[in-house]
Formats: structure tokens, C-alpha cells, sequence
């Protein structure tokens, strides 16, 4: 799969600006604050039908303009495929393949395979469990049409369930037997969840621990421990058994919702006893594993992203990610950076064809 073309009009820091690219490597290069990290998100819009940067919609639209559209045109399996996405201000958003609209965002997840690595990533380490889990479902919905939509229906029950919660406590009252209609949704929509989650993660994390032990030179030993309530006791029981402390919090305190993914470096947290290099390497090692599970579900390259991977790391594990990516199992490679001469030092040691776009 190749991205051939991109064009954007009013998107973000761009009024208008189009690109023809390369079909192995990009890379676009200019000083901080110019676009290069916009153009990355554009290419991930076309594939997730939202930024990786900024959640809220609009506030991708160029400053003082009232739409953007952004438009890719891809060749996958011999085949033309034209994407197009546009928002004006107060309205929703439009996702349209080969001009058709799809009636709903999640029917696009997966159609166009795609992994970025960026300096954002840090959040999957720094920040709460609901980072983390995003990743998990990001990756298995890319693959998993029935995943998404098992995740979309318990997201909507269990809002229901915590508005019930409010009300009984708002009021004064109680009926086990409505909270039980819920119990029972929770259960059937969060034990699929749970089975699908742990069995990725199964698939996964030796795939994970391959690469991170190719980036390090196998210097050290990581690991990916998956944590759910669900592992210990079936969620019926669990919901049943917290109902008191749930009735008081007014929200549902165990489920699916609160899985958890840690990071570990020889048996301790990264977060603490993980250098910046070391975290980096991991972050990395993750998204090429997700890279190669993509792969081997979709049967296309997806499309790799690398904004600003070359900051903070050394030039040894420059060169390590570098030897990865350079040869025919990875596809069309897009890289940011802001120094021009060593994104060139390190695509030359790559026996693929390249182009460098200075903005």
C-alpha cells in the first residue's frame, strides 16, 4: 500500500500544499514549528479519520478559516483508492472513499494500515492506564471490525450504567433489577473484550521483545505485563461484589475499563528505572511490533511514520532503527526531522529509493 499523493487545503498550519511522494522513503525536513509534524498527522487523519495530536476537531482547521479538507490518493492491491476528509466549523465531519461517504467512522478503521512513532508516545509511559489501553484497542480494532465494535457498545452501556448510578443517588432510591440489565450488557460485551485483549497481548509481546532486543543489542531485558480485574474473577461477580462501594462513588469502579499494560525494564517499572534512551528504545520496539502484527493480520505494509524519532537517542540506535526498516518487509516510510544533513546521513545507509522535501 502507498500513499502517491497528498493535497490539504486550510489544514492546520497549511493554506494550501500538495505533495507527490516517494513509494519507499520520505522525508520532510525544516526547522521547528514549520508544518513537518502536520503533514505526518495528515497521512494518520486519512487512515484513523482524526488527528494523533489534537482530538478536537476543529481545532485543526486553519486559524480565521471556516473548513479543511484533506485529500490522499493511494494505490492498495493494484487499486486506485482515493480518500477525502473535510470539516467545516459547526458541522460534522466527512470521510469519503472513491467519493462515497461511509456512514460510519468505524467502517474506515483498518481499510488503510498505519504506525507512528512520535515524540508523543511518551504519554503511553508517563500518563494513566486509559493511554495504554487506547494503544491495545487501537491496534487490535485495526484488524478486528468486531473488537471495535464489542468496545463501542460497552463504552455505551457503561455510561448508561454510570448515569444510573447518579440518578439513584441524586434520588434517593434503588432498583437492583434495572442495574442487573446492565450487569448482564457489561459482562457479555467486556468478556470478549477481556479474551480478545489477553490473547493479542499473547501474539504480541514476543514480537515486541524481538524488536526492543534488536534496537538495545539485547542489553537488556523488557517486558509487557497485561493487568485486568477479569483475569482473577468473571465480571458479574466483580460488579455484584462492588455494588456498595459503586453506589457510593456513583460510577462503576471494576471492568474492562480499568485494564492496565506494564511497561517493565529488568523487572522494574520504565517509568522510573528506564533512561530517556532506554524509554525511547521501548516506545520504538513497541510500534514496530505493532508495525509487524499489522502486517501479518492485514497482509500489507502499512504505512510507518517516524516524526522526530532521531532526538534523543544515540547514534548507534539511529543506525540499529535504520538497519530495521531497510529491507523489503517494511513498505512506504515517512520521517520528520529538523536537521536535514543527518536525516540524509541516515537514509543513505538504506538501499531504498528516497526523496527529501524541505518546507
Amino acid at each position: 500500500m502507498i500513499l502517491k499523493a497528498l493535497s490539504l487545503l486550510n489544514y492546520k498550519n497549511f493554506d494550501s500544499k500538495s505533495f507527490v511522494f516517494n513509494d519507499k522513503i520520505n522525508c520532510i525536513v525544516g526547522n521547528n514549528g514549520i508544518g513537518k509534524t502536520n503533514i505526518l498527522d495528515a497521512i494518520y487523519h486519512l487512515s484513523f479519520g482524526k488527528s494523533y495530536f489534537n482530538p478536537i476537531a476543529s481545532q485543526n482547521i486553519k486559524h480565521d478559516e471556516a473548513f479543511f479538507v484533506i485529500n490522499g490518493d493511494y494505490e492498495k492491491e493494484e487499486k486506485t483508492e482515493k480518500i477525502a476528509i473535510s470539516l467545516k466549523r459547526g458541522q460534522k465531519k466527512v470521510i469519503k472513499r472513491n467519493g462515497k461517504i461511509y456512514d460510519k467512522f468505524s467502517e474506515h478503521i483498518g481499510f488503510l494500515p498505519l504506525v507512528i512513532i512520535s515524540p508523543a508516545d511518551r504519554d503511553l509511559i508517563v500518563e494513566g492506564s486509559d493511554t495504554r489501553r487506547k494503544f491495545i484497542d487501537s491496534v487490535i480494532s485495526q484488524s478486528d471490525k468486531n473488537y471495535l465494535n464489542q468496545l463501542i457498545s460497552y463504552n455505551k452501556t457503561l455510561a448508561q450504567r454510570n448515569a444510573l448510578l447518579k440518578y439513584f443517588a441524586l434520588n434517593h432510591t434503588f432498583n437492583r433489577d434495572t442495574l442487573e440489565v446492565y450487569n448482564e450488557q457489561l459482562n457479555n460485551y467486556g468478556t470478549v473484550i477481556f479474551e480478545k485483549r489477553d490473547a493479542f497481548l499473547k501474539d504480541f509481546i514476543p514480537i515486541f521483545k524481538s524488536r526492543y532486543e534488536a534496537i538495545s543489542n539485547g542489553n537488556e531485558l523488557v517486558d509487557l505485563v497485561y493487568s485486568s480485574q477479569l483475569a482473577e474473577q468473571d465480571l458479574s461477580s466483580l460488579l455484584k461484589n462492588a455494588i456498595n462501594k459503586d453506589k457510593a462513588l456513583q460510577y462503576t469502579s471494576v471492568g474492562i475499563h480499568k485494564d492496565d499494560l506494564n511497561f517493565d525494564i529488568e523487572a522494574h517499572p520504565i517509568k522510573k528505572f528506564g533512561s530517556q534512551g532506554q524509554q525511547k528504545s521501548f516506545l520504538i520496539a513497541l510500534k514496530l511490533a505493532q508495525f509487524d502484527f499489522l502486517k501479518a493480520q492485514s497482509g500489507v505494509n502499512p504505512i510507518l511514520l517516524l516524526d522526530d524519532i532521531f532526538d534523543k537517542l544515540d547514534e548507534q540506535r539511529v543506525s540499529q532503527i535504520i538497519k530495521l526498516v531497510d529491507d523489503e518487509n517494511f513498505g512506504q516510510l515517512f520521517i520528520s526531522d529538523t536537521h536535514a544533513d543527518r536525516t540524509e546521513k541516515a537514509v543513505k545507509q538504506v538501499h531504498q529509493s528516497y526523496e527529501i522535501f524541505k518546507l
